[in-house]
């Protein structure tokens, strides 16, 4: 661990020395973030996640910042380029850019045009030359340069070469590079503009046409949605600058006059600049707003992904689940309150009537077989159609029947996973067993899939996939261990994203439940092959085993901190059942008492949190939810109408919201409120239900505007005529807008 860095972050984050230096040593033996967070409070001052992540990234960066410079200052050494004063400069650089610049008058290069001059002999000449002597005429100075045999055939050629390096000199100067830097980070712009001839077939892409605006304001969706253009061969994107202001800058640093050897200088300023510094500075600022937008994108995605991991649970109860369908019919499987398939059919509820009528019988009777608590709908295709066919059977009223978001569940019905689990089934029957465990606990379901096929990002295959995949599994393995999982239920898949787990431990824990029945309790983790002390200081919190011999096994009290609660216990005069299920017991602790170097306040209040509700899921209670009767297809919306819907996607331009029709509609940034939103996010989440008033409806192009305004404009309701396509929620401000269109539907281009 670093000193150094330790003080840079903490200076970065304010956050206490002692707190980035007490986290930086847990993760370097190995501790994860929840663990941290949860039960190492005491020697972080109580850091949150977001802290320690951030703690750990910035670290990250600076360790990589750090093997870049041992690299850079062998390759000095071994060209015999190392000084005092370049190893200081070196050693003083805080950032990657910074140490390149340094780095790059010695770095080993491919042959270039001041390259081929150099060894003409014509440095000697390019150093006075940059002197700029008014007394100096260029081109007799350059006389005594000429040597056919080096190819330089006259003065004209030798001061060409001259300026050749000069212009090289310059474009490396670490001081002109920053300065111009800044400059072009500060007013380069985007323009884009139509390839010739890619109109129609880039019609997704009609809002960047014409476009252009300053690089530094471009929000990450619009830079993204450029970029693919230009990528798929649809647009032209060009980063503009003032030239005239960019070579001013340079004057500054090196034009000492208006001679004729500056002249010459200012020729090859002109031509450095051009040549290398511009394209130099282009690629860093293309990379840095790429790098900018992929960052903001990836947040967009992460935040959705917890919104959607940590939805409402139905828990344990038997579920009837239905992937719908009309030509191939419905997918009936019937589930356990453990999850379990106990039985699979297939119903055809929108065939003939005989097949209606037979449908009717099946799946009453499956009903009342299995004791049904919940049936489970998928919403894809057909959904809406099999629910009102559901409802319509006047099953118990006790019987709830709700539509399950399906997306990623045919991912998972083609996966290994879901080959491996059901061996002898096809892809409809694991299908349509994914929506119904999806009800029952989406978390444990939703970690089988890849998160960037839940449909829940901007752009995911654009972005930085490294980025992206850190920060997914940042978010499954913060919800994961957030929720706490069931030892003796969970999947391999869930358990690989326990703390100190992984994929081949979680495997071997479940190999051995098979083997040997379920879990009595934390310690028997313990008999596991490979599974460590460390692993298993780790991972204990984390797991739960309800009915455990040991109540404290089936909460979030760490095993580490046991005794502690059996001293309260003792103290109270009382066991530890009836200190977690008497509150007057608990009420007589003073935890003051069992603090002690290494156990603080923190820690024992988490404790007496957890007895009093043990093992307790941090998500919301699930709550009915059901679309308008009578709005199934898009035909049936009618601008003023006021819907319930589901949020399915928040990206940086508004939400996108399921109102039952088998298309998302947009409620535009300027519509989530009447008052004045800057992000989306603060507004609404994943999942989240929502009433919202249709605007407009354009049926040929699939595309509907809604609004969460409670006060809307008329005029808002008379933007085009319907079906039409005419017109867009108004401006907030130009800068915030997303795009001309934000019909265009961005957010989708990314699935």
């Amino acid at each position: 661990m670093n000193p150094e860095h330790v003080v840079i972050v903490s200076t970065e984050l304010s956050i206490p020395a002692k707190a980035v230096e007490a986290t930086a040593l847990l993760l370097t033996e190995g501790a994860t973030v929840p663990f941290i967070s949860r039960y190492r409070k005491e020697a972080t001052g109580s850091l949150d996640e977001v802290q320690i992540t951030s703690i750990r990234d910035r670290l990250g960066q600076l360790a990589a910042i750090d093997d870049r410079r041992e690299t850079i200052l062998r390759s000095l050494e071994k060209n015999g380029h190392l000084t005092d004063v370049l190893q200081e400069q070196v050693m003083a650089a805080q950032s990657m850019s910074e140490l390149e610049d340094i780095y790059l008058p010695y770095k080993p290069k491919r042959r270039t045009k001041a390259t081929i001059a150099r060894e003409k002999g014509l440095e000697p000449l390019a150093m006075v030359l940059l002197e700029q002597d008014e007394s100096i005429d260029p081109l007799a100075l350059a006389a005594n340069h000429v040597d056919p045999e080096k190819g330089v055939e006259n003065a004209e050629d030798a001061v060409a070469g001259a300026r050749d390096i000069i212009a090289e000199i310059i474009s490396e100067d670490a001081q002109v590079r920053a300065d111009m830097r800044d400059f072009f980070f500060k007013t380069a712009m985007y323009r884009s503009t139509v390839v010739d001839g890619k109109e129609e077939e880039g019609a997704k892409f009609k809002d960047y046409f014409e476009w252009e605006e300053p690089i530094s304001k471009a929000p990450s969706h619009r830079i993204l949605a450029m970029r693919r253009g230009e990528n798929e061969d649809v647009l032209n994107l060009e980063m503009v600058v003032d030239d005239d202001q960019a070579l001013e800058i340079i004057y500054q640093h090196y034009l000492k006059g208006d001679s004729p050897a500056s002249q010459e200088v200012k020729l090859a300023i002109s031509d450095g600049y051009k040549r290398l510094l511009f394209r130099a500075m282009e690629t860093e600022v293309r990379l840095a707003s790429k790098e900018k937008a992929d960052e903001e994108a990836v947040k967009v995605f992460a935040d959705n992904l917890r919104h959607l991991l940590l939805a409402s649970p139905l828990g344990r109860k038997r579920v009837l689940a239905i992937d719908p369908g009309y030509r191939t019919g419905c997918k009936v499987v019937v589930l356990d309150r453990q999850g379990t398939l106990l039985h699979y059919t297939a119903v055809f509820p929108h065939s003939s009537d005989r097949q209606v009528l037979e449908a009717e019988e099946t799946l009453k009777n499956l009903v009342r077989q299995h004791q049904i608590e919940a049936v489970a709908i998928g919403n894809g295709t057909a959904g809406r159609e099999t629910e009102a066919f559901v409802r319509r059977l006047n099953l118990p009223p006790e019987v709830m029947v709700l539509s399950v978001d399906e997306s990623g569940a045919s991912i998972y019905s083609a996966s290994d996973v879901a080959r491996k689990e059901f061996p002898d089934h096809d892809v409809t029957v694991r299908g349509a067993v994914s929506i119904g465990r999806r009800l029952m606990d989406p978390l444990a379901e939703l970690v089988k899939i890849d998160p960037k096929s839940i449909g829940v990002g901007q752009y995911q295959h654009d972005v930085d996939q490294t980025m992206l995949k850190g920060a997914l599994d940042d978010v499954v393995i913060s919800c994961v261990n957030n929720v706490g999982v069931d030892l003796n239920t969970a999947s391999p898949q869930l358990l690989s994203y326990v703390s100190g787990l992984g994929a081949r431990l979680a495997q071997r824990i479940v190999d051995f439940r098979t083997e040997n029945g379920p879990f009595r309790s934390r310690a028997a983790l313990k008999k596991i092959p490979r599974l460590g002390p460390k692993a298993y200081e780790q991972a204990a919190g984390f797991l739960r085993i309800p009915d455990a011999d040991n109540p404290l096994d089936g909460s979030a009290v760490h095993p580490e901190s046991y005794h502690v609660v059996e001293a309260m216990a003792k103290d109270a005069g009382c066991e530890i059942p009836h200190l977690m299920s008497e509150e007057s017991l608990r009420k007589q602790i003073d935890l003051n008492k069992y603090v002690t170097d290494k156990l603080g306040l923190p820690t024992l209040t988490d404790i007496m949190a957890e007895l009093a509700k043990p093992g307790r899921d941090p998500r919301k209670a699930l709550e009915a939810f059901s679309f308008s009767k009578d709005v199934t297809e898009m035909k049936d919306l009618e601008p003023g109408m006021e819907l319930p819907g589901i949020v399915t996607n928040v990206t940086n331009f508004g939400a996108f919201v399921d109102v039952g029709v088998h298309q998302d509609g947009l409620v535009h940034i300027s519509q989530l409120s009447d008052g004045f939103v800057k992000n989306p996010a603060d507004v609404v989440k994943v999942q989240q239900r929502v009433k919202v008033r249709v605007l407009e409806v354009d049926l040929p192009r699939k595309r509907i505007s809604l609004s969460m305004k409670k006060k809307i404009d008329e005029r808002d309701l008379q933007r085009g005529p319907k079906g039409g396509g005419g017109g867009r929620p108004p401006k907030q401000k130009k800068e915030d807008a997303p795009f001309n269109n934000p019909f265009a539907k961005l957010g989708k281009l990314g699935k």
